[in-house]
């Protein structure tokens, strides 16, 4: 048999030796990027958010993350299905949505958790214009009706169908971005429009459009939600976020008429409008808590019955896996 020269074994030994040592620090490197501080933090920031635009305005991200050389970056979310498209795609870090939007997405599997609740808001109802003849449920039957998929106005569009008895079966859901939905009922495209603040407040003042029906409590919360990876990654900077909100939320309670002014200037609207888009918010209870498991539990049966959501998917459960107070637990009660 021909023997093996000493020298390659000795070159194998080495090579091995080497490859396992750099696999180690590998390892090592890989640890410690996650557990340290990320090179860049990605916010999202939404019109119905009004506490993410004052984080925005202000810059006070940028202030608090820039000394550990850490780049901040926004994105404007158009409604939660942006928000919860672009968490998906792993184009934000932090995005903010209504909880039954938020509890549709992880149902199908969104590797998402909410964090902290951004408000308590009343940013839906059903609108018509004036003088369209509808001032109930019922007389959505065989109308058009514009709606967000996969956002709160939707979710609230089905619920109410729910409660008073009418089948979604029996009108036309019209697929619109919140603004084009209520465009197309001021050029008379469709009857009504499941609305969403700030444009349901604007047409309410400007257009003229009635809100023919409203229940708050069908109003899921603002929810706050970090992808999982960056919380498992960074837990610490879950918490610095959140700082950071609550300094935006405090300000907000501190300042209202600021707050009025800050919102119709990034928003281009009218200072009345964003002053009734802010009545229709409560803003004093940002931990995750009960109320907000038992507003999804209520939420998701709903939308199962309606096979929004799959009949497999356990509502409780998938509650459970998406509402994580700890971090703000930690934070706000330290």
């Amino acid at each position: 048999m021909k023997r093996i020269p000493l020298i390659d074994i000795r070159s194998f030994i080495a090579i091995v030796a080497l490859g396992l040592v750099a696999l180690f620090l590998a390892g090592c490197s890989s640890s410690g990027q996650a557990e340290g501080k990320p090179e860049e933090i990605r916010l999202d920031y939404a019109y119905y958010s009004p506490t993410s635009l004052v984080l925005k305005k202000f810059g006070w991200a940028e202030e608090v993350l820039g000394e550990e050389d850490i780049e901040v970056s926004w994105t404007l979310s158009q409604g939660s299905n942006k928000a919860l498209e672009f968490l998906n795609s792993d184009s934000v870090d932090f995005g903010s949505t209504a909880g039954a939007a938020a509890l549709m997405s992880k149902a199908t599997g969104a590797p998402i958790e909410n964090v902290y609740i951004y408000s308590k808001p009343e940013w839906t109802a059903l609108v018509t214009s004036e003088g369209s003849g509808i001032s109930s449920l019922q007389d959505l039957e065989g109308k058009k009706v514009a709606a967000t998929l996969g956002t709160d106005p939707y979710i609230f569009l089905v619920r109410s169908l729910a409660a008073e008895g009418v089948s979604i079966d029996d009108l036309e859901v019209v697929p619109l971005q919140h603004a084009d939905g209520g465009s197309a009922l001021t050029s008379g495209d469709v009857d009504a429009w499941a609305g969403l603040d700030p444009h349901m407040a604007k047409l309410e003042l400007e257009a003229g459009a009635e809100l023919f029906y409203r229940n708050a409590d069908f109003n899921t919360y603002g929810f706050l939600n970090v992808r999982e990876e960056f919380a498992e990654n960074h837990p610490e900077y879950v918490n610095k976020v959140i700082e950071l909100y609550e300094k935006a939320r405090n300000w907000i309670l501190e300042n209202p008429e600021e707050a009025a002014e800050l919102l119709a200037e990034e928003a281009q609207i009218d200072l009345e409008v964003a002053k009734k888009q802010l009545e229709r918010n409560d803003f004093s209870n940002p931990v995750p808590g009960d109320v907000h498991v038992e507003a999804l539990n209520s939420a998701g049966k709903v939308l199962q019955e309606g096979e929004v959501i799959k009949e497999d998917v356990d509502i409780a459960e998938t509650t459970e896996a998406l509402i994580n107070s700890s971090y703000a637990e930690e934070t706000i009660n330290e």
